[in-house]
C-alpha cells in the first residue's frame, strides 16, 4: 500500500473507531506499508483525527520515531510476528474493559463471536505495555489469534487489512456485550460449536464490507 493511500484509509479507520465508541482519548491504529514499515495514526483521540492529519511511518524493527506513543511497540511486535497482518487496532471498548476486569474474554455465543474461533488472548495485567519485551510477549500470546484483551486495559485486533481489524474490534465488543448480558442472567446456554464457527467465519457476501460501510458512513474522506 502506498503511504498516501494508507494515510487516508488510516484516518477514516481512526475516526470510525472513535465514532463507534470503541476508543476515547486513548487508542491508536495502524496500517502496514511494506514488510519493513507501517503507518500509525496521529497521536490524538482517534475520533478527533483531523482531515488531512499526517500519521507517522514506523519501522517494524528499530526504535519508535519521536512523538509516537509508547504502546505502538505492540504494533511493531505484531507486524514482526505476523507477516499476514495488514492492519492493527488498539482500542478501549467499554464492554471489553468491563469483562476483562473480571479476568474474562468473550466466548463464542453468537455469529460475530465465531470470528474469534481461534480464541482471544487474555494478557493478565492492567499495566501499559511500553517496552519491547512485554510487547513481544503479548504478540507471542496472540499467535494465531485475531484479538487480544489486556485486563482492564483494552483490546488489540489484527486483520489482513485495516478494514478487517476495525470490523473485528466492533465484533469483539459485541461479543463482550453478549457475554456480560448472559452472565447477568445467572443462566448459561450453548456456545457456537467448532463446526458452526468454521462455517460462520467467512467474509463472503460482503460481510466485512457492509460493516466497514456502516462504521465509516458520512466520513469526509471516505472513498466509494
Amino acid at each position: 500500500m502506498t503511504e498516501a493511500a494508507g494515510e487516508v484509509k488510516l484516518r477514516v479507520a481512526a475516526r470510525a473507531l472513535g465514532r463507534a465508541g470503541l476508543a476515547h482519548a486513548y487508542g491508536h491504529c495502524s496500517v502496514r506499508l511494506s514488510e519493513s514499515e507501517f503507518l500509525v495514526c496521529a497521536p490524538v483521540p482517534m475520533g478527533q483525527v483531523p482531515v488531512g492529519a499526517a500519521g507517522t511511518v514506523v519501522p517494524v524493527d528499530g526504535p519508535l520515531p519521536e512523538g509516537v506513543l509508547g504502546e505502538v511497540r505492540i504494533h511493531q511486535q505484531l507486524y514482526k510476528a505476523r507477516p499476514e497482518a495488514g492492519g492493527i487496532t488498539r482500542t478501549m471498548p467499554p464492554k471489553i474493559m468491563a469483562l476483562s476486569a473480571l479476568g474474562r474474554v468473550p466466548q463464542m455465543r453468537h455469529g460475530m463471536g465465531a470470528y474469534f474461533r481461534a480464541g482471544i488472548a487474555l494478557w493478565d495485567s492492567p499495566l501499559l505495555i511500553r517496552d519491547d519485551a512485554s510487547a513481544g510477549a503479548l504478540a507471542a500470546q496472540m499467535a494465531g489469534q485475531r484479538a487480544g484483551v489486556m485486563r482492564g486495559n483494552g483490546l488489540v485486533t489484527v486483520g489482513e487489512s485495516i478494514e478487517e481489524a476495525v470490523v473485528l474490534a466492533w465484533y469483539a465488543e459485541d461479543a463482550a456485550r453478549i457475554e456480560l448480558e448472559v452472565l447477568g442472567t445467572g443462566l448459561d446456554g450453548p456456545l457456537v460449536t467448532p463446526e458452526e464457527a468454521e462455517a460462520r467465519d467467512t467474509w463472503g457476501g460482503r460481510i466485512m464490507d457492509r460493516m466497514w460501510d456502516y462504521l465509516t458512513f458520512g466520513d469526509p474522506e471516505r472513498q466509494g
